[in-house]
């Protein structure tokens, strides 16, 4: 059987999409892959498929509880065989999953909880057919979503006997690919890269006085469905009180427990709802090819993430548009944001200077850190990440303030260039915000429609 036939008969498609054939193949081959490839590219499939061919057990490893659930859910759908292992279980449903994981096909891990010696010992008596890192720019310094656990990872895949090895990320420039490549994979690996660019996406900034205001009147006359991103849990309910009675909308936030995310992700693929107000935590693993609009109420730590975030729009290749409201001093948030971590690391220096055990669990996971890879190379990185983070923020807002071709200046974040500019570009480039019937709320549908019919008939008579 071709590859072709095996993509037939797990997944029902008849094609792969750019990057996938190419990563899979490599791995059949026994080689390590790095893949760089794009939101909307389906990059679970490029380890779901390999794994039915090679026999034992598949080790994702996943940055994110709800990105866990969302593929675990996925894979069972699907008739395969999935758990994750997080912080979310008891210690008895945790025993339990160790007991049996011969039995599963795929276990999705906290790179935290891999670490734990007892899952260790129980995974290394285990055939492993891949070891996979999602998110995998995360294991670079030089990342903008830096999580120092993630360097423990070349020792963990080190301890279960140097595993195949796949690296899955959207976002990597070239120096945090070569990063990922040294720490993690082996020497002959093969990398699988695909432009980051979506021409089906176009690009718009508004400079606003009254943002509430202009998303209000954005949202009567987008079509939808479309998500509102922002920065923190707290703008997120603000703006769903706000509008809640003017759109057919929820909220999503990473403080919702699960059976409250996965209803509010039923209700979104289902078109139950037109809009999701929601931080970056919704998005990852959804597969809903039909998002028409993403706008960032909030400004984005870096333009890797925004290109991550817009990226949920458009997977089905019609046009869509992505829109930014910035507001002067909209920065301020993360500044805040970059105090706390100043504040964090200062503590954390306290206390390795003092040989305390530290009283939150942020404090003990790093000293647990900094037992393993070393005190002084946590700190580093964490003053190393500390500077990227301000570098991109100001990245991102050269980006607001650009008057050259915004989705050149994406490209070249990525060393990447236009071969071929869409005819609808950017607002830079006369790109227009296209405007039509939307998301109103279920009691205006009516309404709204008499108003257009009425308008389209006295102009015709």
């Amino acid at each position: 059987m071709t590859l072709e036939d095996y993509l037939k008969k797990y997944f029902g498609y008849p094609t792969f999409r750019p990057g996938q054939r190419e990563v899979i193949t490599a791995l059949l081959a026994g080689k390590d892959v790095l893949g760089v490839l794009p939101t909307a590219t389906g990059k679970s499939l490029c380890y779901q498929l390999p794994s039915y061919l090679i026999p034992g057990l598949t080790i994702i490893v996943s940055p994110l509880i709800a990105l866990m659930e969302d593929q675990v859910s996925q894979i069972k759908r699907e008739l395969g065989s999935a758990v994750a292992l997080n912080s979310q279980l008891t210690a008895a449903e945790k025993e339990f999953v160790l007991i049996h994981i011969a039995e599963y096909k795929f276990l999705f891990v906290s790179p935290e909880m891999l670490w734990q010696k007892k899952v260790l010992q129980v995974l290394q008596k285990q055939k492993i057919a891949l070891f996979v890192v999602d998110e995998a720019h995360c294991i670079s310094q030089w990342g903008i979503d830096f999580r120092p656990e993630y360097r423990q990872l070349n020792k963990v895949k080190e301890f279960l006997n140097n595993p195949l090895t796949l690296a899955l990320t959207a976002t990597a420039p070239p120096f945090v690919q070569k990063d990922i490549a040294q720490l993690l994979l082996n020497s002959n690996y093969q990398l699988v890269k695909k432009s980051v660019d979506r021409k089906n996406i176009r690009l718009f900034v508004r400079q606003t006085e009254e943002k509430l205001l202009d998303l209000e009147n954005l949202l009567k006359n987008l079509t939808g469905p479309g998500i509102i991103y922002c920065a923190t849990k707290k703008t997120v309910e603000f703006l769903y009180q706000q509008l809640k009675e003017k759109f057919n909308l929820g909220f999503y936030h990473g403080g919702l427990n699960s059976s409250e995310r996965s209803r509010l992700q039923l209700q979104f693929q289902s078109n139950q709802l037109d809009i999701l107000i929601a931080t970056n935590a919704f998005g990852m693993g959804i597969d809903k090819s039909d998002i028409r609009f993403v706008i960032h109420f909030d400004l984005p730590d870096s333009l890797e993430n925004y290109v991550q975030e817009i990226g949920r729009a458009g997977r089905d290749g019609n046009m869509s548009q992505a829109i930014l409201l910035y507001q002067k001093n909209d920065e301020k948030i993360h500044h805040y944001f970059k105090q706390m971590r100043q504040d964090e690391r200062s503590g954390f220096q306290q206390l390795l200077e003092e040989k305390s055990d530290g009283d939150s669990e942020l404090q003990k996971k790093w000293l647990d850190l900094s037992r393993s890879i070393g005190s002084d190379e946590v700190l580093e990185a964490l003053k190393v990440n500390e500077q990227v983070k301000s570098d991109k923020l100001a990245q991102m807002l050269a980006y607001i303030h650009t008057t050259t071709c915004r989705r050149a200046f994406i490209l070249g974040n990525f060393a990447e260039n236009i071969l071929q500019k869409p005819e609808q570009c950017c607002d830079n480039d006369n790109a227009t915000i296209s405007y039509g019937p939307v998301a109103l709320k279920k009691s205006n549908t009516v309404k709204h429609w008499q108003e257009i019919f009425l308008k389209l008939f006295k102009e015709t008579n």
